[in-house]
C-alpha cells in the first residue's frame, strides 16, 4: 500500500476574496499527479475575534 503525506488548510476570507484565493491555492498545489488534493469552499455561518469581540467580515480581516 502507498500512502501519501496529507496536508490539510482551513482558510477563512471575505467573499471578495475567495476565488483569488481558490485560484492562488491551485496555481501553487497543482502538480498534475495523484495527491494534488482537493478545495471545499463553504459559507461560513459566522466568525467572532475573541480578543476584540468583533463579528463577521470584520473579524476575519
Amino acid at each position: 500500500m502507498n500512502l501519501l503525506k496529507k496536508v490539510r488548510l482551513e482558510i477563512a476570507v471575505n467573499a471578495e476574496f475567495v476565488e483569488p484565493t481558490v485560484e492562488a491555492i491551485i496555481g501553487a498545489a497543482r502538480t498534475g499527479k495523484i495527491g494534488d488534493g482537493k478545495i471545499f469552499v463553504q459559507n461560513l455561518e459566522e466568525c467572532i475575534r475573541i480578543r476584540t469581540g468583533e463579528k463577521g467580515q470584520e473579524a476575519i480581516g
